[in-house]
Formats: structure tokens, sequence, C-alpha cells
């Protein structure tokens, strides 16, 4: 296989899913970074929408994260989805759930109002009981979406999971999790994880807290 090439964005959590993705399966990669508020020529003549991630793999450019882990998920081993089709397609659906979290999250967090952060806190709190009832129960001190074993379902949660670790470190009041506590193990046994933990630079976590006061949010002027 031809050594892919990541290209990313220091704090995006799509980028951060194919980074863990690469990390489970231990695939050798190298990754590059760009500065989307400043976007360099060669990035937007291979990225058609302007986002990352963007996977090079020789000449062939592969861009949107759910695709990207499709891929290398078809390519290396220790394949994270399961092989029933059903259950696949179910993994696939909770992968889009995610993304609607993280689309929540970032609405959350850069609301100019505190009315409008409320309203997205309980927009999160509200899909929290959904997703707390669909998770299976456990006996142990660990928790995956599937039960026991890590799949490439929860490579989707682990970014936004990170990001409610990052806000809550900083201010406890800002921990949304209390309340659910399959999703509480769920977290904790993601952020435990090797390749979670190094799926970010050190710096991520200052620089995004950064991020949102820099956009004069009311979280912001809370952090």
């Amino acid at each position: 296989m031809t050594k892919p090439v990541l290209i990313s964005f220091k704090l995006c959590p799509y980028v951060q899913r194919s980074v863990i993705n690469l990390l489970e399966k231990k695939v050798d990669y190298d990754i590059k970074y760009i500065d989307l508020a400043n976007k360099p020529d060669w990035f937007l003549k291979i990225s058609p929408f302007g986002k990352v991630p963007v996977l090079q793999v020789g000449d062939d450019v592969i861009f949107e994260s759910a695709v990207i882990n499709e891929y290398l998920d078809e390519t290396s081993a220790p394949a994270l989805h399961p092989k029933d089709p059903i259950q696949k397609a179910k993994h696939r659906s909770w992968t889009e759930f995610a993304s609607a979290l993280l689309v929540d999250q970032y609405g959350w967090t850069m609301a100019k109002e505190k009315t409008d952060s409320d309203k997205k806190r309980e927009e999160l709190l509200s899909k929290f009981k959904i997703l707390e009832a669909s998770l299976p129960s456990s006996t142990s001190n660990s928790l995956f979406f599937a039960g026991s074993k890590m799949h490439l379902v929860d490579t989707a949660f682990a970014p936004f999971f990170m990001r409610l670790q990052f806000l809550a470190d900083h201010n406890p009041e800002l921990y949304l999790l209390k309340d659910f506590p399959k999703i509480q193990k769920w977290s904790e046994t993601l952020l435990s994880l090797p390749s979670v933990k190094n799926s970010v630079l050190p710096e991520v976590p200052k620089e995004y807290l950064e991020f949102i006061k820099a956009h004069h949010s009311w979280m912001g002027g809370i952090l």
C-alpha cells in the first residue's frame, strides 16, 4: 500500500476521526497541517469542498472523513466495521448521529447569546437521551458502542467526547454527561485509548479554548 498523506487542520474533529483510525490500524502515514483561514493553492486544487480531511494515496485523492475511513477499513487490518450487513449499516447510521452532535457542539460553543447557547445545550442533552438508550449495558469498567470491542463508529464519537472534556477540564459546569452513565463510561473508555490520546497535538486543548474565545461567543466569555 502506498504511504498515505493526510491533510489536516489541527482543530478539526473530522480529521481526528481518520487519525484515530490510522493509529488503531498502525498504518504508516504522513500528515500535513494547513491553515483553513489561509488555504494554500495546492490544497484548493485537490479538495473539491475546500475542507479537510483529504487523503492522498499516490496520485489519487479521497475527501470526506467517512469515505476516508471506509477506504482505510477496506485496505488495512484489523477491520473495524462489523461483518454483518445490517449491523454495519446501523453503525454507519450512528456515525451520522455523531456528526450531528459535532454540529450541535459547535453551535453551543459559538452562540453569541446565552439564550442561543442554552438552546444548543438542550439539543445536545436531547440527543444524549436517545444515545444513552441505544447503548448496551456493561458490568466492566469499559464500554464501546457495540459492547466490549472497538469499531469504526467509536472513532466517529471520540472527537466529540474529547472536546466535551476540554471544556469540562476548564470549567466543570460545562460537563454534560453526569446524568448519562453509559455515555460517560463510553467517553472515559475512548479517551483512555492511546490511539485517541495521540490523535491530536499537545497544544490542541489550549488552542481549542482560544478558538472559542476568539469568536467572541457567550461561552468564550466564561472560559
